[in-house]
């Protein structure tokens, strides 16, 4: 089980050499069940990855608390897997290596770590790659290695931030069904930051709109299209009733922040 509580959680950044304080995010609250996947859509400065590194316990709220079936969250820890638009690996170590790294420093077996590493290379397409350096990868191939490195330790919550930004159309796509594969066989919580409606769309069951800053939950919208979801959704209807929604939510809100910005 994995039961998320974000309570009046607000987070403003002092000012910088003597300027007014930054007010990143807004009082927000949030309940996440076992098994969401939520996508956090909004305009660029919302407080998006804030909230991700809040939940992460790489940042603090300045009010408000987080709790994963209620014990507070104050520090990053094993429970929560995190991904990030940059390529995160270590480049002294293999692909085997790097996904084996939380494993080691749990103090595993080498034969457990062996199984479980084998087990989501597998999954993520890199069995034949498990003894190259990431400088010998392709982008999405050093993502795939960073998300199973996220997952071989076994989170109750994956957080993702923009993981898919920097990779071409095509390989996003790829990624996009390949992480929805494997929440839909390992029934993970996912909460999935993005700035791509269309992606926002495909990969959740929970869209969360964002305001401008300071960024709040303006909208919290169902995506009831049904599992599993390959790539011709996008096409469907109800996706396009979807977009169509989310479009204007966002455009309204990033007007709001330019005019703020002038």
């Amino acid at each position: 089980m994995a039961k998320l509580t974000i309570s009046g959680v607000d987070r403003t950044f002092p000012g910088v050499q003597g300027g007014p304080p930054t007010r990143a995010l807004d009082t927000t609250d949030l309940s996440v069940e076992d098994n969401d996947f939520i996508t956090i859509l909004g305009p660029s400065g919302c407080g998006k990855s804030t909230l991700l590194r809040i939940i992460a316990g790489l940042d603090q709220p300045t009010s408000g608390t987080v709790e994963l079936d209620g014990q507070r969250v104050t520090r990053p820890g094993a429970d929560r897997g995190m991904v990030f638009q940059s390529y995160t690996l270590f480049p002294w170590l293999s692909v085997k290596q790097n996904i084996c790294f939380g494993l080691r420093e749990k103090g595993m077996a080498k034969s457990q770590q062996d199984e479980i590493a084998a087990e989501f290379m597998e999954q993520v397409g890199l069995t034949q790659f498990a003894n190259h350096f990431p400088r010998m990868l392709s982008g999405g191939m050093q993502q795939r290695t960073a998300l199973a490195r996220a997952l071989a330790n076994d989170p109750k919550i994956l957080l993702l931030d923009e993981p898919f930004g920097a990779l071409d159309h095509q390989t996003r796509s790829l990624m996009q069904e390949l992480l929805l594969s494997i929440w839909e066989k390992h029934k993970k919580t996912v909460l999935f930051v993005t700035h791509d409606i269309e992606e926002a769309i495909f990969m959740a069951n929970r869209v969360l709109v964002m305001t401008a800053r300071p960024g709040r939950i303006k909208a919290d919208v169902p995506v009831s299209i049904p599992h599993p979801r390959d790539y011709k959704v996008k096409t469907s209807p109800e996706f396009a009733e979807l977009k169509e929604r989310l479009t204007e939510d966002i455009r309204v809100e990033t007007l709001r922040a330019a005019q703020m910005a002038a």
